[in-house]
């Protein structure tokens, strides 16, 4: 019997881990700063969004870059819907004129702001088409609660546009939100407060957006479900079954637009009513109202509905023990424009983790288990190029999906990593073995010194718990399908936080913007490189996967404590509100002075019922403790059928229905919400339910939960079991 020493290197029996530290050690003193510069330089400079021929030559590009490091690579194609702006008209006509100027202008010292002929227009993409005129009104970030407010105030939406700026939920929210109350149209602008000025020089002096800069970006309904609105749950090939496009459940329902400040700040003007409250005040020169009126405003929208080509760039590198297990990394390569820092930052990693794991091969060096690595195409509308891809490939990725790691942008700064708690523990480690470019401690220890310096709680966790915390997984990057849809354990990393940035989604994203404001020298590329490409050795080199499930029991404690107190708070909201209704006390909250009706009395929630949900946790606890014991004190030497059990770890906290409402969501930890896009919701069909005062959903969802983890729990005590 041969002993795994977790602290040499998880999951490797001590006979390797030495050769296997040795291996890393090369793999890490490879990529080149100077490399990902030019892959950045090269990539970005044309725009390249989905259906461009330049998108099409990048592909190419990268299949022969892939193919001359010694990679089996080849492109998968997939035909998904993707509409381009033919009309776009947003025009003040009450109570003066302002036609919207709805273009970027070209900044003379950046070469690649002009290529006008080749650049996608202002626009969000599946935007409905339509021509309305109506009154104007704002509704500050255009999530739920502020529509609340709205109706406390008593203004109502219904026959309206609404103007929303970005931030708090992702783009496609705030249409949605605003067409369930009636809005016939929504605008989104980026307000200096959140996105230019406000924060330091804007572009070129400075990094932060310009007046004129506009976000494009997708508004399809992605925490319905991502990838192709017309193949759901299906690949988009060229013999696909597609829906027709009044079925697509996904497309926005009403026209929606972006604007830059600068087109924002007349209509935004024009309004009259009351006073934004201070926390829906942004930084333009101008007293905030709400509205409605005397502002009207037309918009306009029209857009060629087409089928594009996405590109996928896969390439293997065969295991050379267990070559039907993999480990599979990707990043996108598809940008709104000429997107240098969205995805190229990313990609640049990826692309000379590549070149030297090829490098390590003509040396001698195998991976155990298959690595594939993945540039995905058409990730900006919507995630299609990963979803098709696994959709299409789902049964062999069920069968043979280990882990998948993702990347997308990069700078410089802290690591960030979302992802399965499973590989919190095995993430960790990666980083504590990084060294991070400016401070030459590890990027382990840099995070823990700024959440020490963070809150109290968060510096008594930071110096006390073994292991940082990980974030949820949610969605907006290319591991959704993978964790969500099939219940592949993934993990998303980046570095950022000590840069500022105003350009996303802009044309300025490039390589003009990005050589003077982001990762200048690329030492936080290499970073990446070094950390996500030790991740893929460390897992395809591991004779005993390093799963871990102390950390997942400790996290879905948490979880558990967070929906406790949730629901204490409803609790108390609605008693407090009743009270004030049962008083007469009850007033608007945007301006105390204006009448406002009182709503009627709200039933109090009644008692939930927690206790299968806390057994499950303890059941869980103690399944994961036994599994350490185990994997620490011994193991057969070729623990084949552990790592079977071990991979289907995640998917037994999947569900075959998925989610209630959404069913191609699966897992039951974790999803993006359903009013936030990208962040995730722990534990979703009852965080949710209660959030929005569904009390029988919420109870059957505790059951629901409470009996995958103890089918989890059963699967960690036969992999312990199979380790003894």
């Amino acid at each position: 019997m041969l002993r795994y020493v977790a602290a040499i290197l998880a999951g490797l029996v001590l006979a390797g881990a030495q050769t296997e530290r040795e291996w890393e050690a090369r793999f890490r003193a490879i990529p080149e700063p100077e490399n990902m510069r030019a892959y950045v330089k090269r990539l970005s400079a044309r725009p390249h969004h989905l259906g461009s021929p330049y998108d099409r030559e990048n592909a190419g590009w990268i299949l022969s870059q892939f193919k001359s490091w010694g990679w089996d690579a080849r492109i998968e194609s997939f035909e998904v819907l993707f509409p381009t702006p033919a009309e776009r008209v947003v025009e003040l006509v009450e109570p003066v004129k302002y036609l919207a100027k709805l273009q970027e202008p070209v900044v003379p010292e950046d070469p690649t702001s002009g290529q006008r002929d080749e650049q996608l227009p202002t626009y969000n993409a599946y935007s409905a088409d339509g021509d309305v005129t109506a009154p104007l009104v704002y509704v500050n970030y255009g999530v739920p609660e502020d529509y609340e407010q709205l109706q406390r105030l008593g203004i109502s939406v219904k026959g309206a546009i609404v103007i929303a700026r970005y931030g708090v939920s992702w783009r496609g929210i705030k249409p949605k939100v605003a067409a369930e109350h009636g809005a016939l149209g929504c605008l989104i602008y980026s307000d200096p407060h959140e996105d230019g000025y406000y924060h330091g020089d804007v572009f070129p002096e400075g990094p932060y957006r310009p007046k004129d800069g506009v976000q494009r970006g997708s508004v399809v309904d992605m925490p319905l479900y991502p990838g192709d609105p017309l193949t759901p749950g299906a690949g988009a090939t060229k013999e696909a079954k597609r829906l027709e496009l009044k079925n697509a459940r996904t497309l926005a329902s009403i026209p929606v637009l972006p604007i830059s400040y600068a087109d924002a700040q007349p209509l935004l003007a024009a309004l009259k009513g009351p006073v934004a409250p201070v926390a829906w005040r942004g930084a333009l020169p101008i007293t905030y109202r709400i509205g409605p009126g005397p502002a009207k405003v037309r918009l306009r929208v029209k857009c060629n509905w087409e089928l594009k080509t996405a590109y996928d760039v896969i390439a293997r590198m065969p295991g050379a023990i267990h070559p039907d297990e993999w480990i599979i990394r990707g990043n996108h390569h598809d940008a709104w424009v000429n997107g240098a820092q969205d995805p190229l930052t990313g990609l640049a990693a990826l692309m000379e983790e590549a070149r030297a794991l090829g490098l390590l091969a003509k040396q001698g060096w195998k991976p155990k288990r298959t690595l594939i690595y993945c540039a995905w195409g058409a990730e900006e509308q919507g995630l299609l190029g990963s979803t098709e891809w696994v959709e299409a490939h789902a049964e062999e990725l069920r069968r043979h999906a280990v882990a998948y790691i993702n990347t997308d942008s990069n700078s410089r700064g802290y690591l960030r990593i979302e992802g399965s708690h499973t590989l919190e523990k095995f993430i960790n480690g990666v980083a504590r073995d990084i060294e991070d470019p400016e401070k030459k401690i590890s990027v382990w220890k840099r995070s823990q010194l700024a959440r020490i310096a963070g809150s109290p709680e968060a510096r008594q966790e930071a110096r006390q718990r073994a292991d940082l915390r990980i974030g949820a997984p949610g969605s907006g990057s290319d591991y959704t399908a993978f964790v969500h849809h099939l219940g592949v354990a993934s993990l998303n990393l980046g570095y950022s936080g000590l840069d500022g940035s105003g350009i996303y989604h802009s044309i300025y994203d490039d390589f003009y913007w990005l050589s003077r404001f982001s990762d200048t020298d690329y030492a936080y590329g290499r970073a990446l490189a070094q950390t996500a490409g030790t991740a893929a050795m460390r897992l395809a080199g591991a004779d005993l996967l390093p799963f871990d499930f102390t950390n997942l029991a400790d996290t879905v404690r948490r979880y558990l404590g967070e929906l406790q107190q949730l629901l204490k708070s409803k609790q108390e909201e609605i008693r407090e509100r009743n009270r004030q209704i049962e008083e007469g006390v009850f007033s608007a909250i945007m301006d105390p002075k204006l009448p406002a009706p009182l709503p009627a009395i709200e039933p109090a929630p009644p008692h939930l019922n927690f206790a299968p949900l806390e057994n499950a946790v303890e059941t869980l606890t103690r399944s994961a403790a036994r599994y350490q014991t185990a994997a620490a004190n011994g193991a057969p030497a070729a623990p084949r059928s552990v790592n079977k059990l071990l991979i289907e770890s995640e998917r037994r906290l999947t569900s075959t229905e998925g989610l209630r409402g959404r069913p191609w969501f699966k897992h039951l930890i974790y999803a993006p919400g359903w009013y936030t896009g990208y962040s995730a919701k722990t534990i979703p069909e009852v965080r949710e339910a209660i959030e929005q005062k569904r009390w029988r959903d919420a109870e059957a969802g505790v059951v629901r939960v409470a009996a995958i983890l103890e089918q989890e729990a059963a699967l960690i005590d036969s992999a312990a079991a199979e380790l003894k």
